[in-house]
């Protein structure tokens, strides 16, 4: 039997000093589990969808099982023959004695008892080695005073440092039998049923709309987009307020967290504060123009309307996030430290909106689109993560201003890059008065043509026909059917509403 030699640390010369501590490791083990995958190809099936290469300590070890994992992909023998052509110019190998090392591994056969449980420890170790990284990293982070101090950043770098350690190698765990997966479809449709129909997800408040998507789902993706002036904001605040009113409501009824069809609500607000969303929803509850309420034009009795409007709202578990420029990596950290805060209990998250987010990248400003395709992919990646809805909004091309029907269409989503790719559901909010109000003639006075007259009388006619509307166009879902819900909106109070007249 060949014996293994194994790379060692090299010995410090002169003085005896303590020895460093050694990283988390056991090559031993890397060593017999790889022989046993050799010996046993149905072993290493079971094997290479459990590990990566970068979770061996020896990194020659990683490219052997780099080695066995592409041979068995492609359906082929994986012994130190069919490896051998592979490490023929390994320097690494050629150290240990050349492609020899590989039947050398082979030579015995006791790791296909323990295989799999060497297999468990080979991963250990590497998330021990990982933390010690984010540790080291964070330790010298801290230290380093010669730049610009932001502690903060600092935290939440580490934190989704810290979170990519956990959810590393995680596949597997996440893995379900068919039987999970349709216990948890029954599920879903019993909710459905027991909400009184067509709400299977979060509701968004409007009957309409949930008869449309069947609410919004768990893990999904969602792009409310439109140009500028249509309401999006107002239609994504509407929603927050909706589901976290209908979550509040639910719980004051005794029904069961998992059975609600509401939500407690985290809303990212990188455009508009805090106080500005909040006078929105309370303008909205209490029947009172937002205009007045920001100029402080009401009377006494409406400020006791507001008043009592806030004071039943106090307790509304709606969370609103206003800082600026947040980077995509910062927002994952802030719903998990939400999420950690509420027990879990975090069912939707609002982005408004999705081009002030940032990326990661150093050179991502000068790919802005491949910016938005990292921000859109980060944000699937959130919803998946966090198995809740995410609701982002985005910004629309002016490529919409120039045609006659203004109705937006996917091919506007403003530097799509992979936006249309990665949501399971894209919304546009439209309303045609915005633009018919735009188009409004010359006002006929005294002396004015009989055509100034029918001009004006014609456009006043199409004005009157289109006022208050609003369409939610479902331009995607994966879900079910693509189509459009006509809505009430009152620009005075920022509400959307069902359109009983449709």
């Amino acid at each position: 039997m060949a014996t293994l030699a194994f790379p060692t640390a090299p010995h410090a010369a002169g003085t005896v000093q303590p020895e460093p501590k050694q990283l988390p490791r056991n090559v031993e083990a890397e060593a017999a589990m790889l022989g046993a995958m050799m010996i046993d190809n149905r072993l290493a099936d079971d094997l290479v969808d459990r590990l990566d290469p970068v979770h061996f300590y020896e990194p020659l070890h990683g490219r052997i099982f780099a080695a066995i994992k592409t041979l068995r992909s492609n359906d082929m023998l994986a012994t130190p023959v069919t490896l051998r052509p592979m490490f023929e110019a390994d320097e690494a190998m050629r150290e240990l004695g050349g492609p020899a090392y590989l039947a050398g591994l082979t030579g015995s056969g006791a790791g296909l008892i323990g295989a799999r449980q060497f297999a468990q420890q080979i991963y250990d170790l590497a998330m021990l080695r990982a933390l010690v990284s984010v540790g080291t990293t964070l330790v010298d982070r801290a230290m380093d005073t010669s730049e610009e101090v932001n502690p903060r950043a600092q935290i939440e770098a580490a934190e989704e440092e810290l979170y990519k350690v956990a959810g590393d190698g995680g596949a597997e765990s996440q893995v379900k039998t068919f039987a999970q997966a349709t216990t948890m479809a029954v599920k879903m449709a019993e909710r459905a049923l027991n909400s009184g129909g067509h709400v299977s997800g979060i509701t968004t408040g409007l009957d309409s709309v949930n008869a449309k998507i069947g609410g919004m789902h768990h893990s999904d993706l969602m792009i409310l987009a439109g140009r500028p002036g249509m309401g999006k904001t107002s239609l994504a605040t509407n929603i927050a307020f909706n589901a976290a009113r209908r979550w509040m409501r639910d719980m004051a009824d005794g029904i069961p967290p998992s059975e609600s069809v509401g939500a407690k609500v985290a809303f990212f607000s990188l455009e508009m504060s805090a106080d500005q969303l909040a006078t929105r929803i309370l303008a909205e509850q209490s029947q009172i123009s937002s205009e007045s309420l920001r100029m402080g034009k009401i009377s006494r009795s409406e400020f006791a309307q507001l008043a009592a409007a806030a004071a039943e709202l106090e307790n509304l578990p709606l969370f609103i996030d206003d800082t600026g420029g947040l980077s995509i990596s910062a927002l994952h950290t802030r719903v998990r430290r939400l999420q950690r805060r509420h027990n879990n209990e975090i069912g939707l998250v609002v982005v408004d909106y999705l081009q002030l987010l940032t990326g990661g990248g150093k050179g991502s400003k000068e790919n802005r689109v491949q910016e938005i395709s990292e921000i859109s992919r980060g944000l699937k990646t959130l919803a998946k993560d966090m198995n809740v809805p995410v609701l982002a909004l985005s910004q629309l091309s002016r490529a919409v201003e120039s045609r006659e029907d203004k109705r937006p269409m996917l091919s506007d989503l403003r530097e799509s890059g992979s936006i249309e790719q990665d949501a399971d559901m894209v919304w546009f909010v439209f309303r045609e008065d915005y633009y018919t109000a735009a188009r409004e003639p010359k006002r006929p006075t005294e002396g004015d043509d009989s055509k100034t007259f029918e001009d004006h009388a014609k456009w006043a006619s199409d004005m009157e026909r289109v006022y208050g509307l609003a369409e939610l166009i479902v331009a995607k879902q994966r879900h079910g059917a693509t189509g459009k819900v006509v809505l009430k909106f009152d620009p005075t109070i920022t509400r959307f509403s069902d359109y009983a007249g449709y």
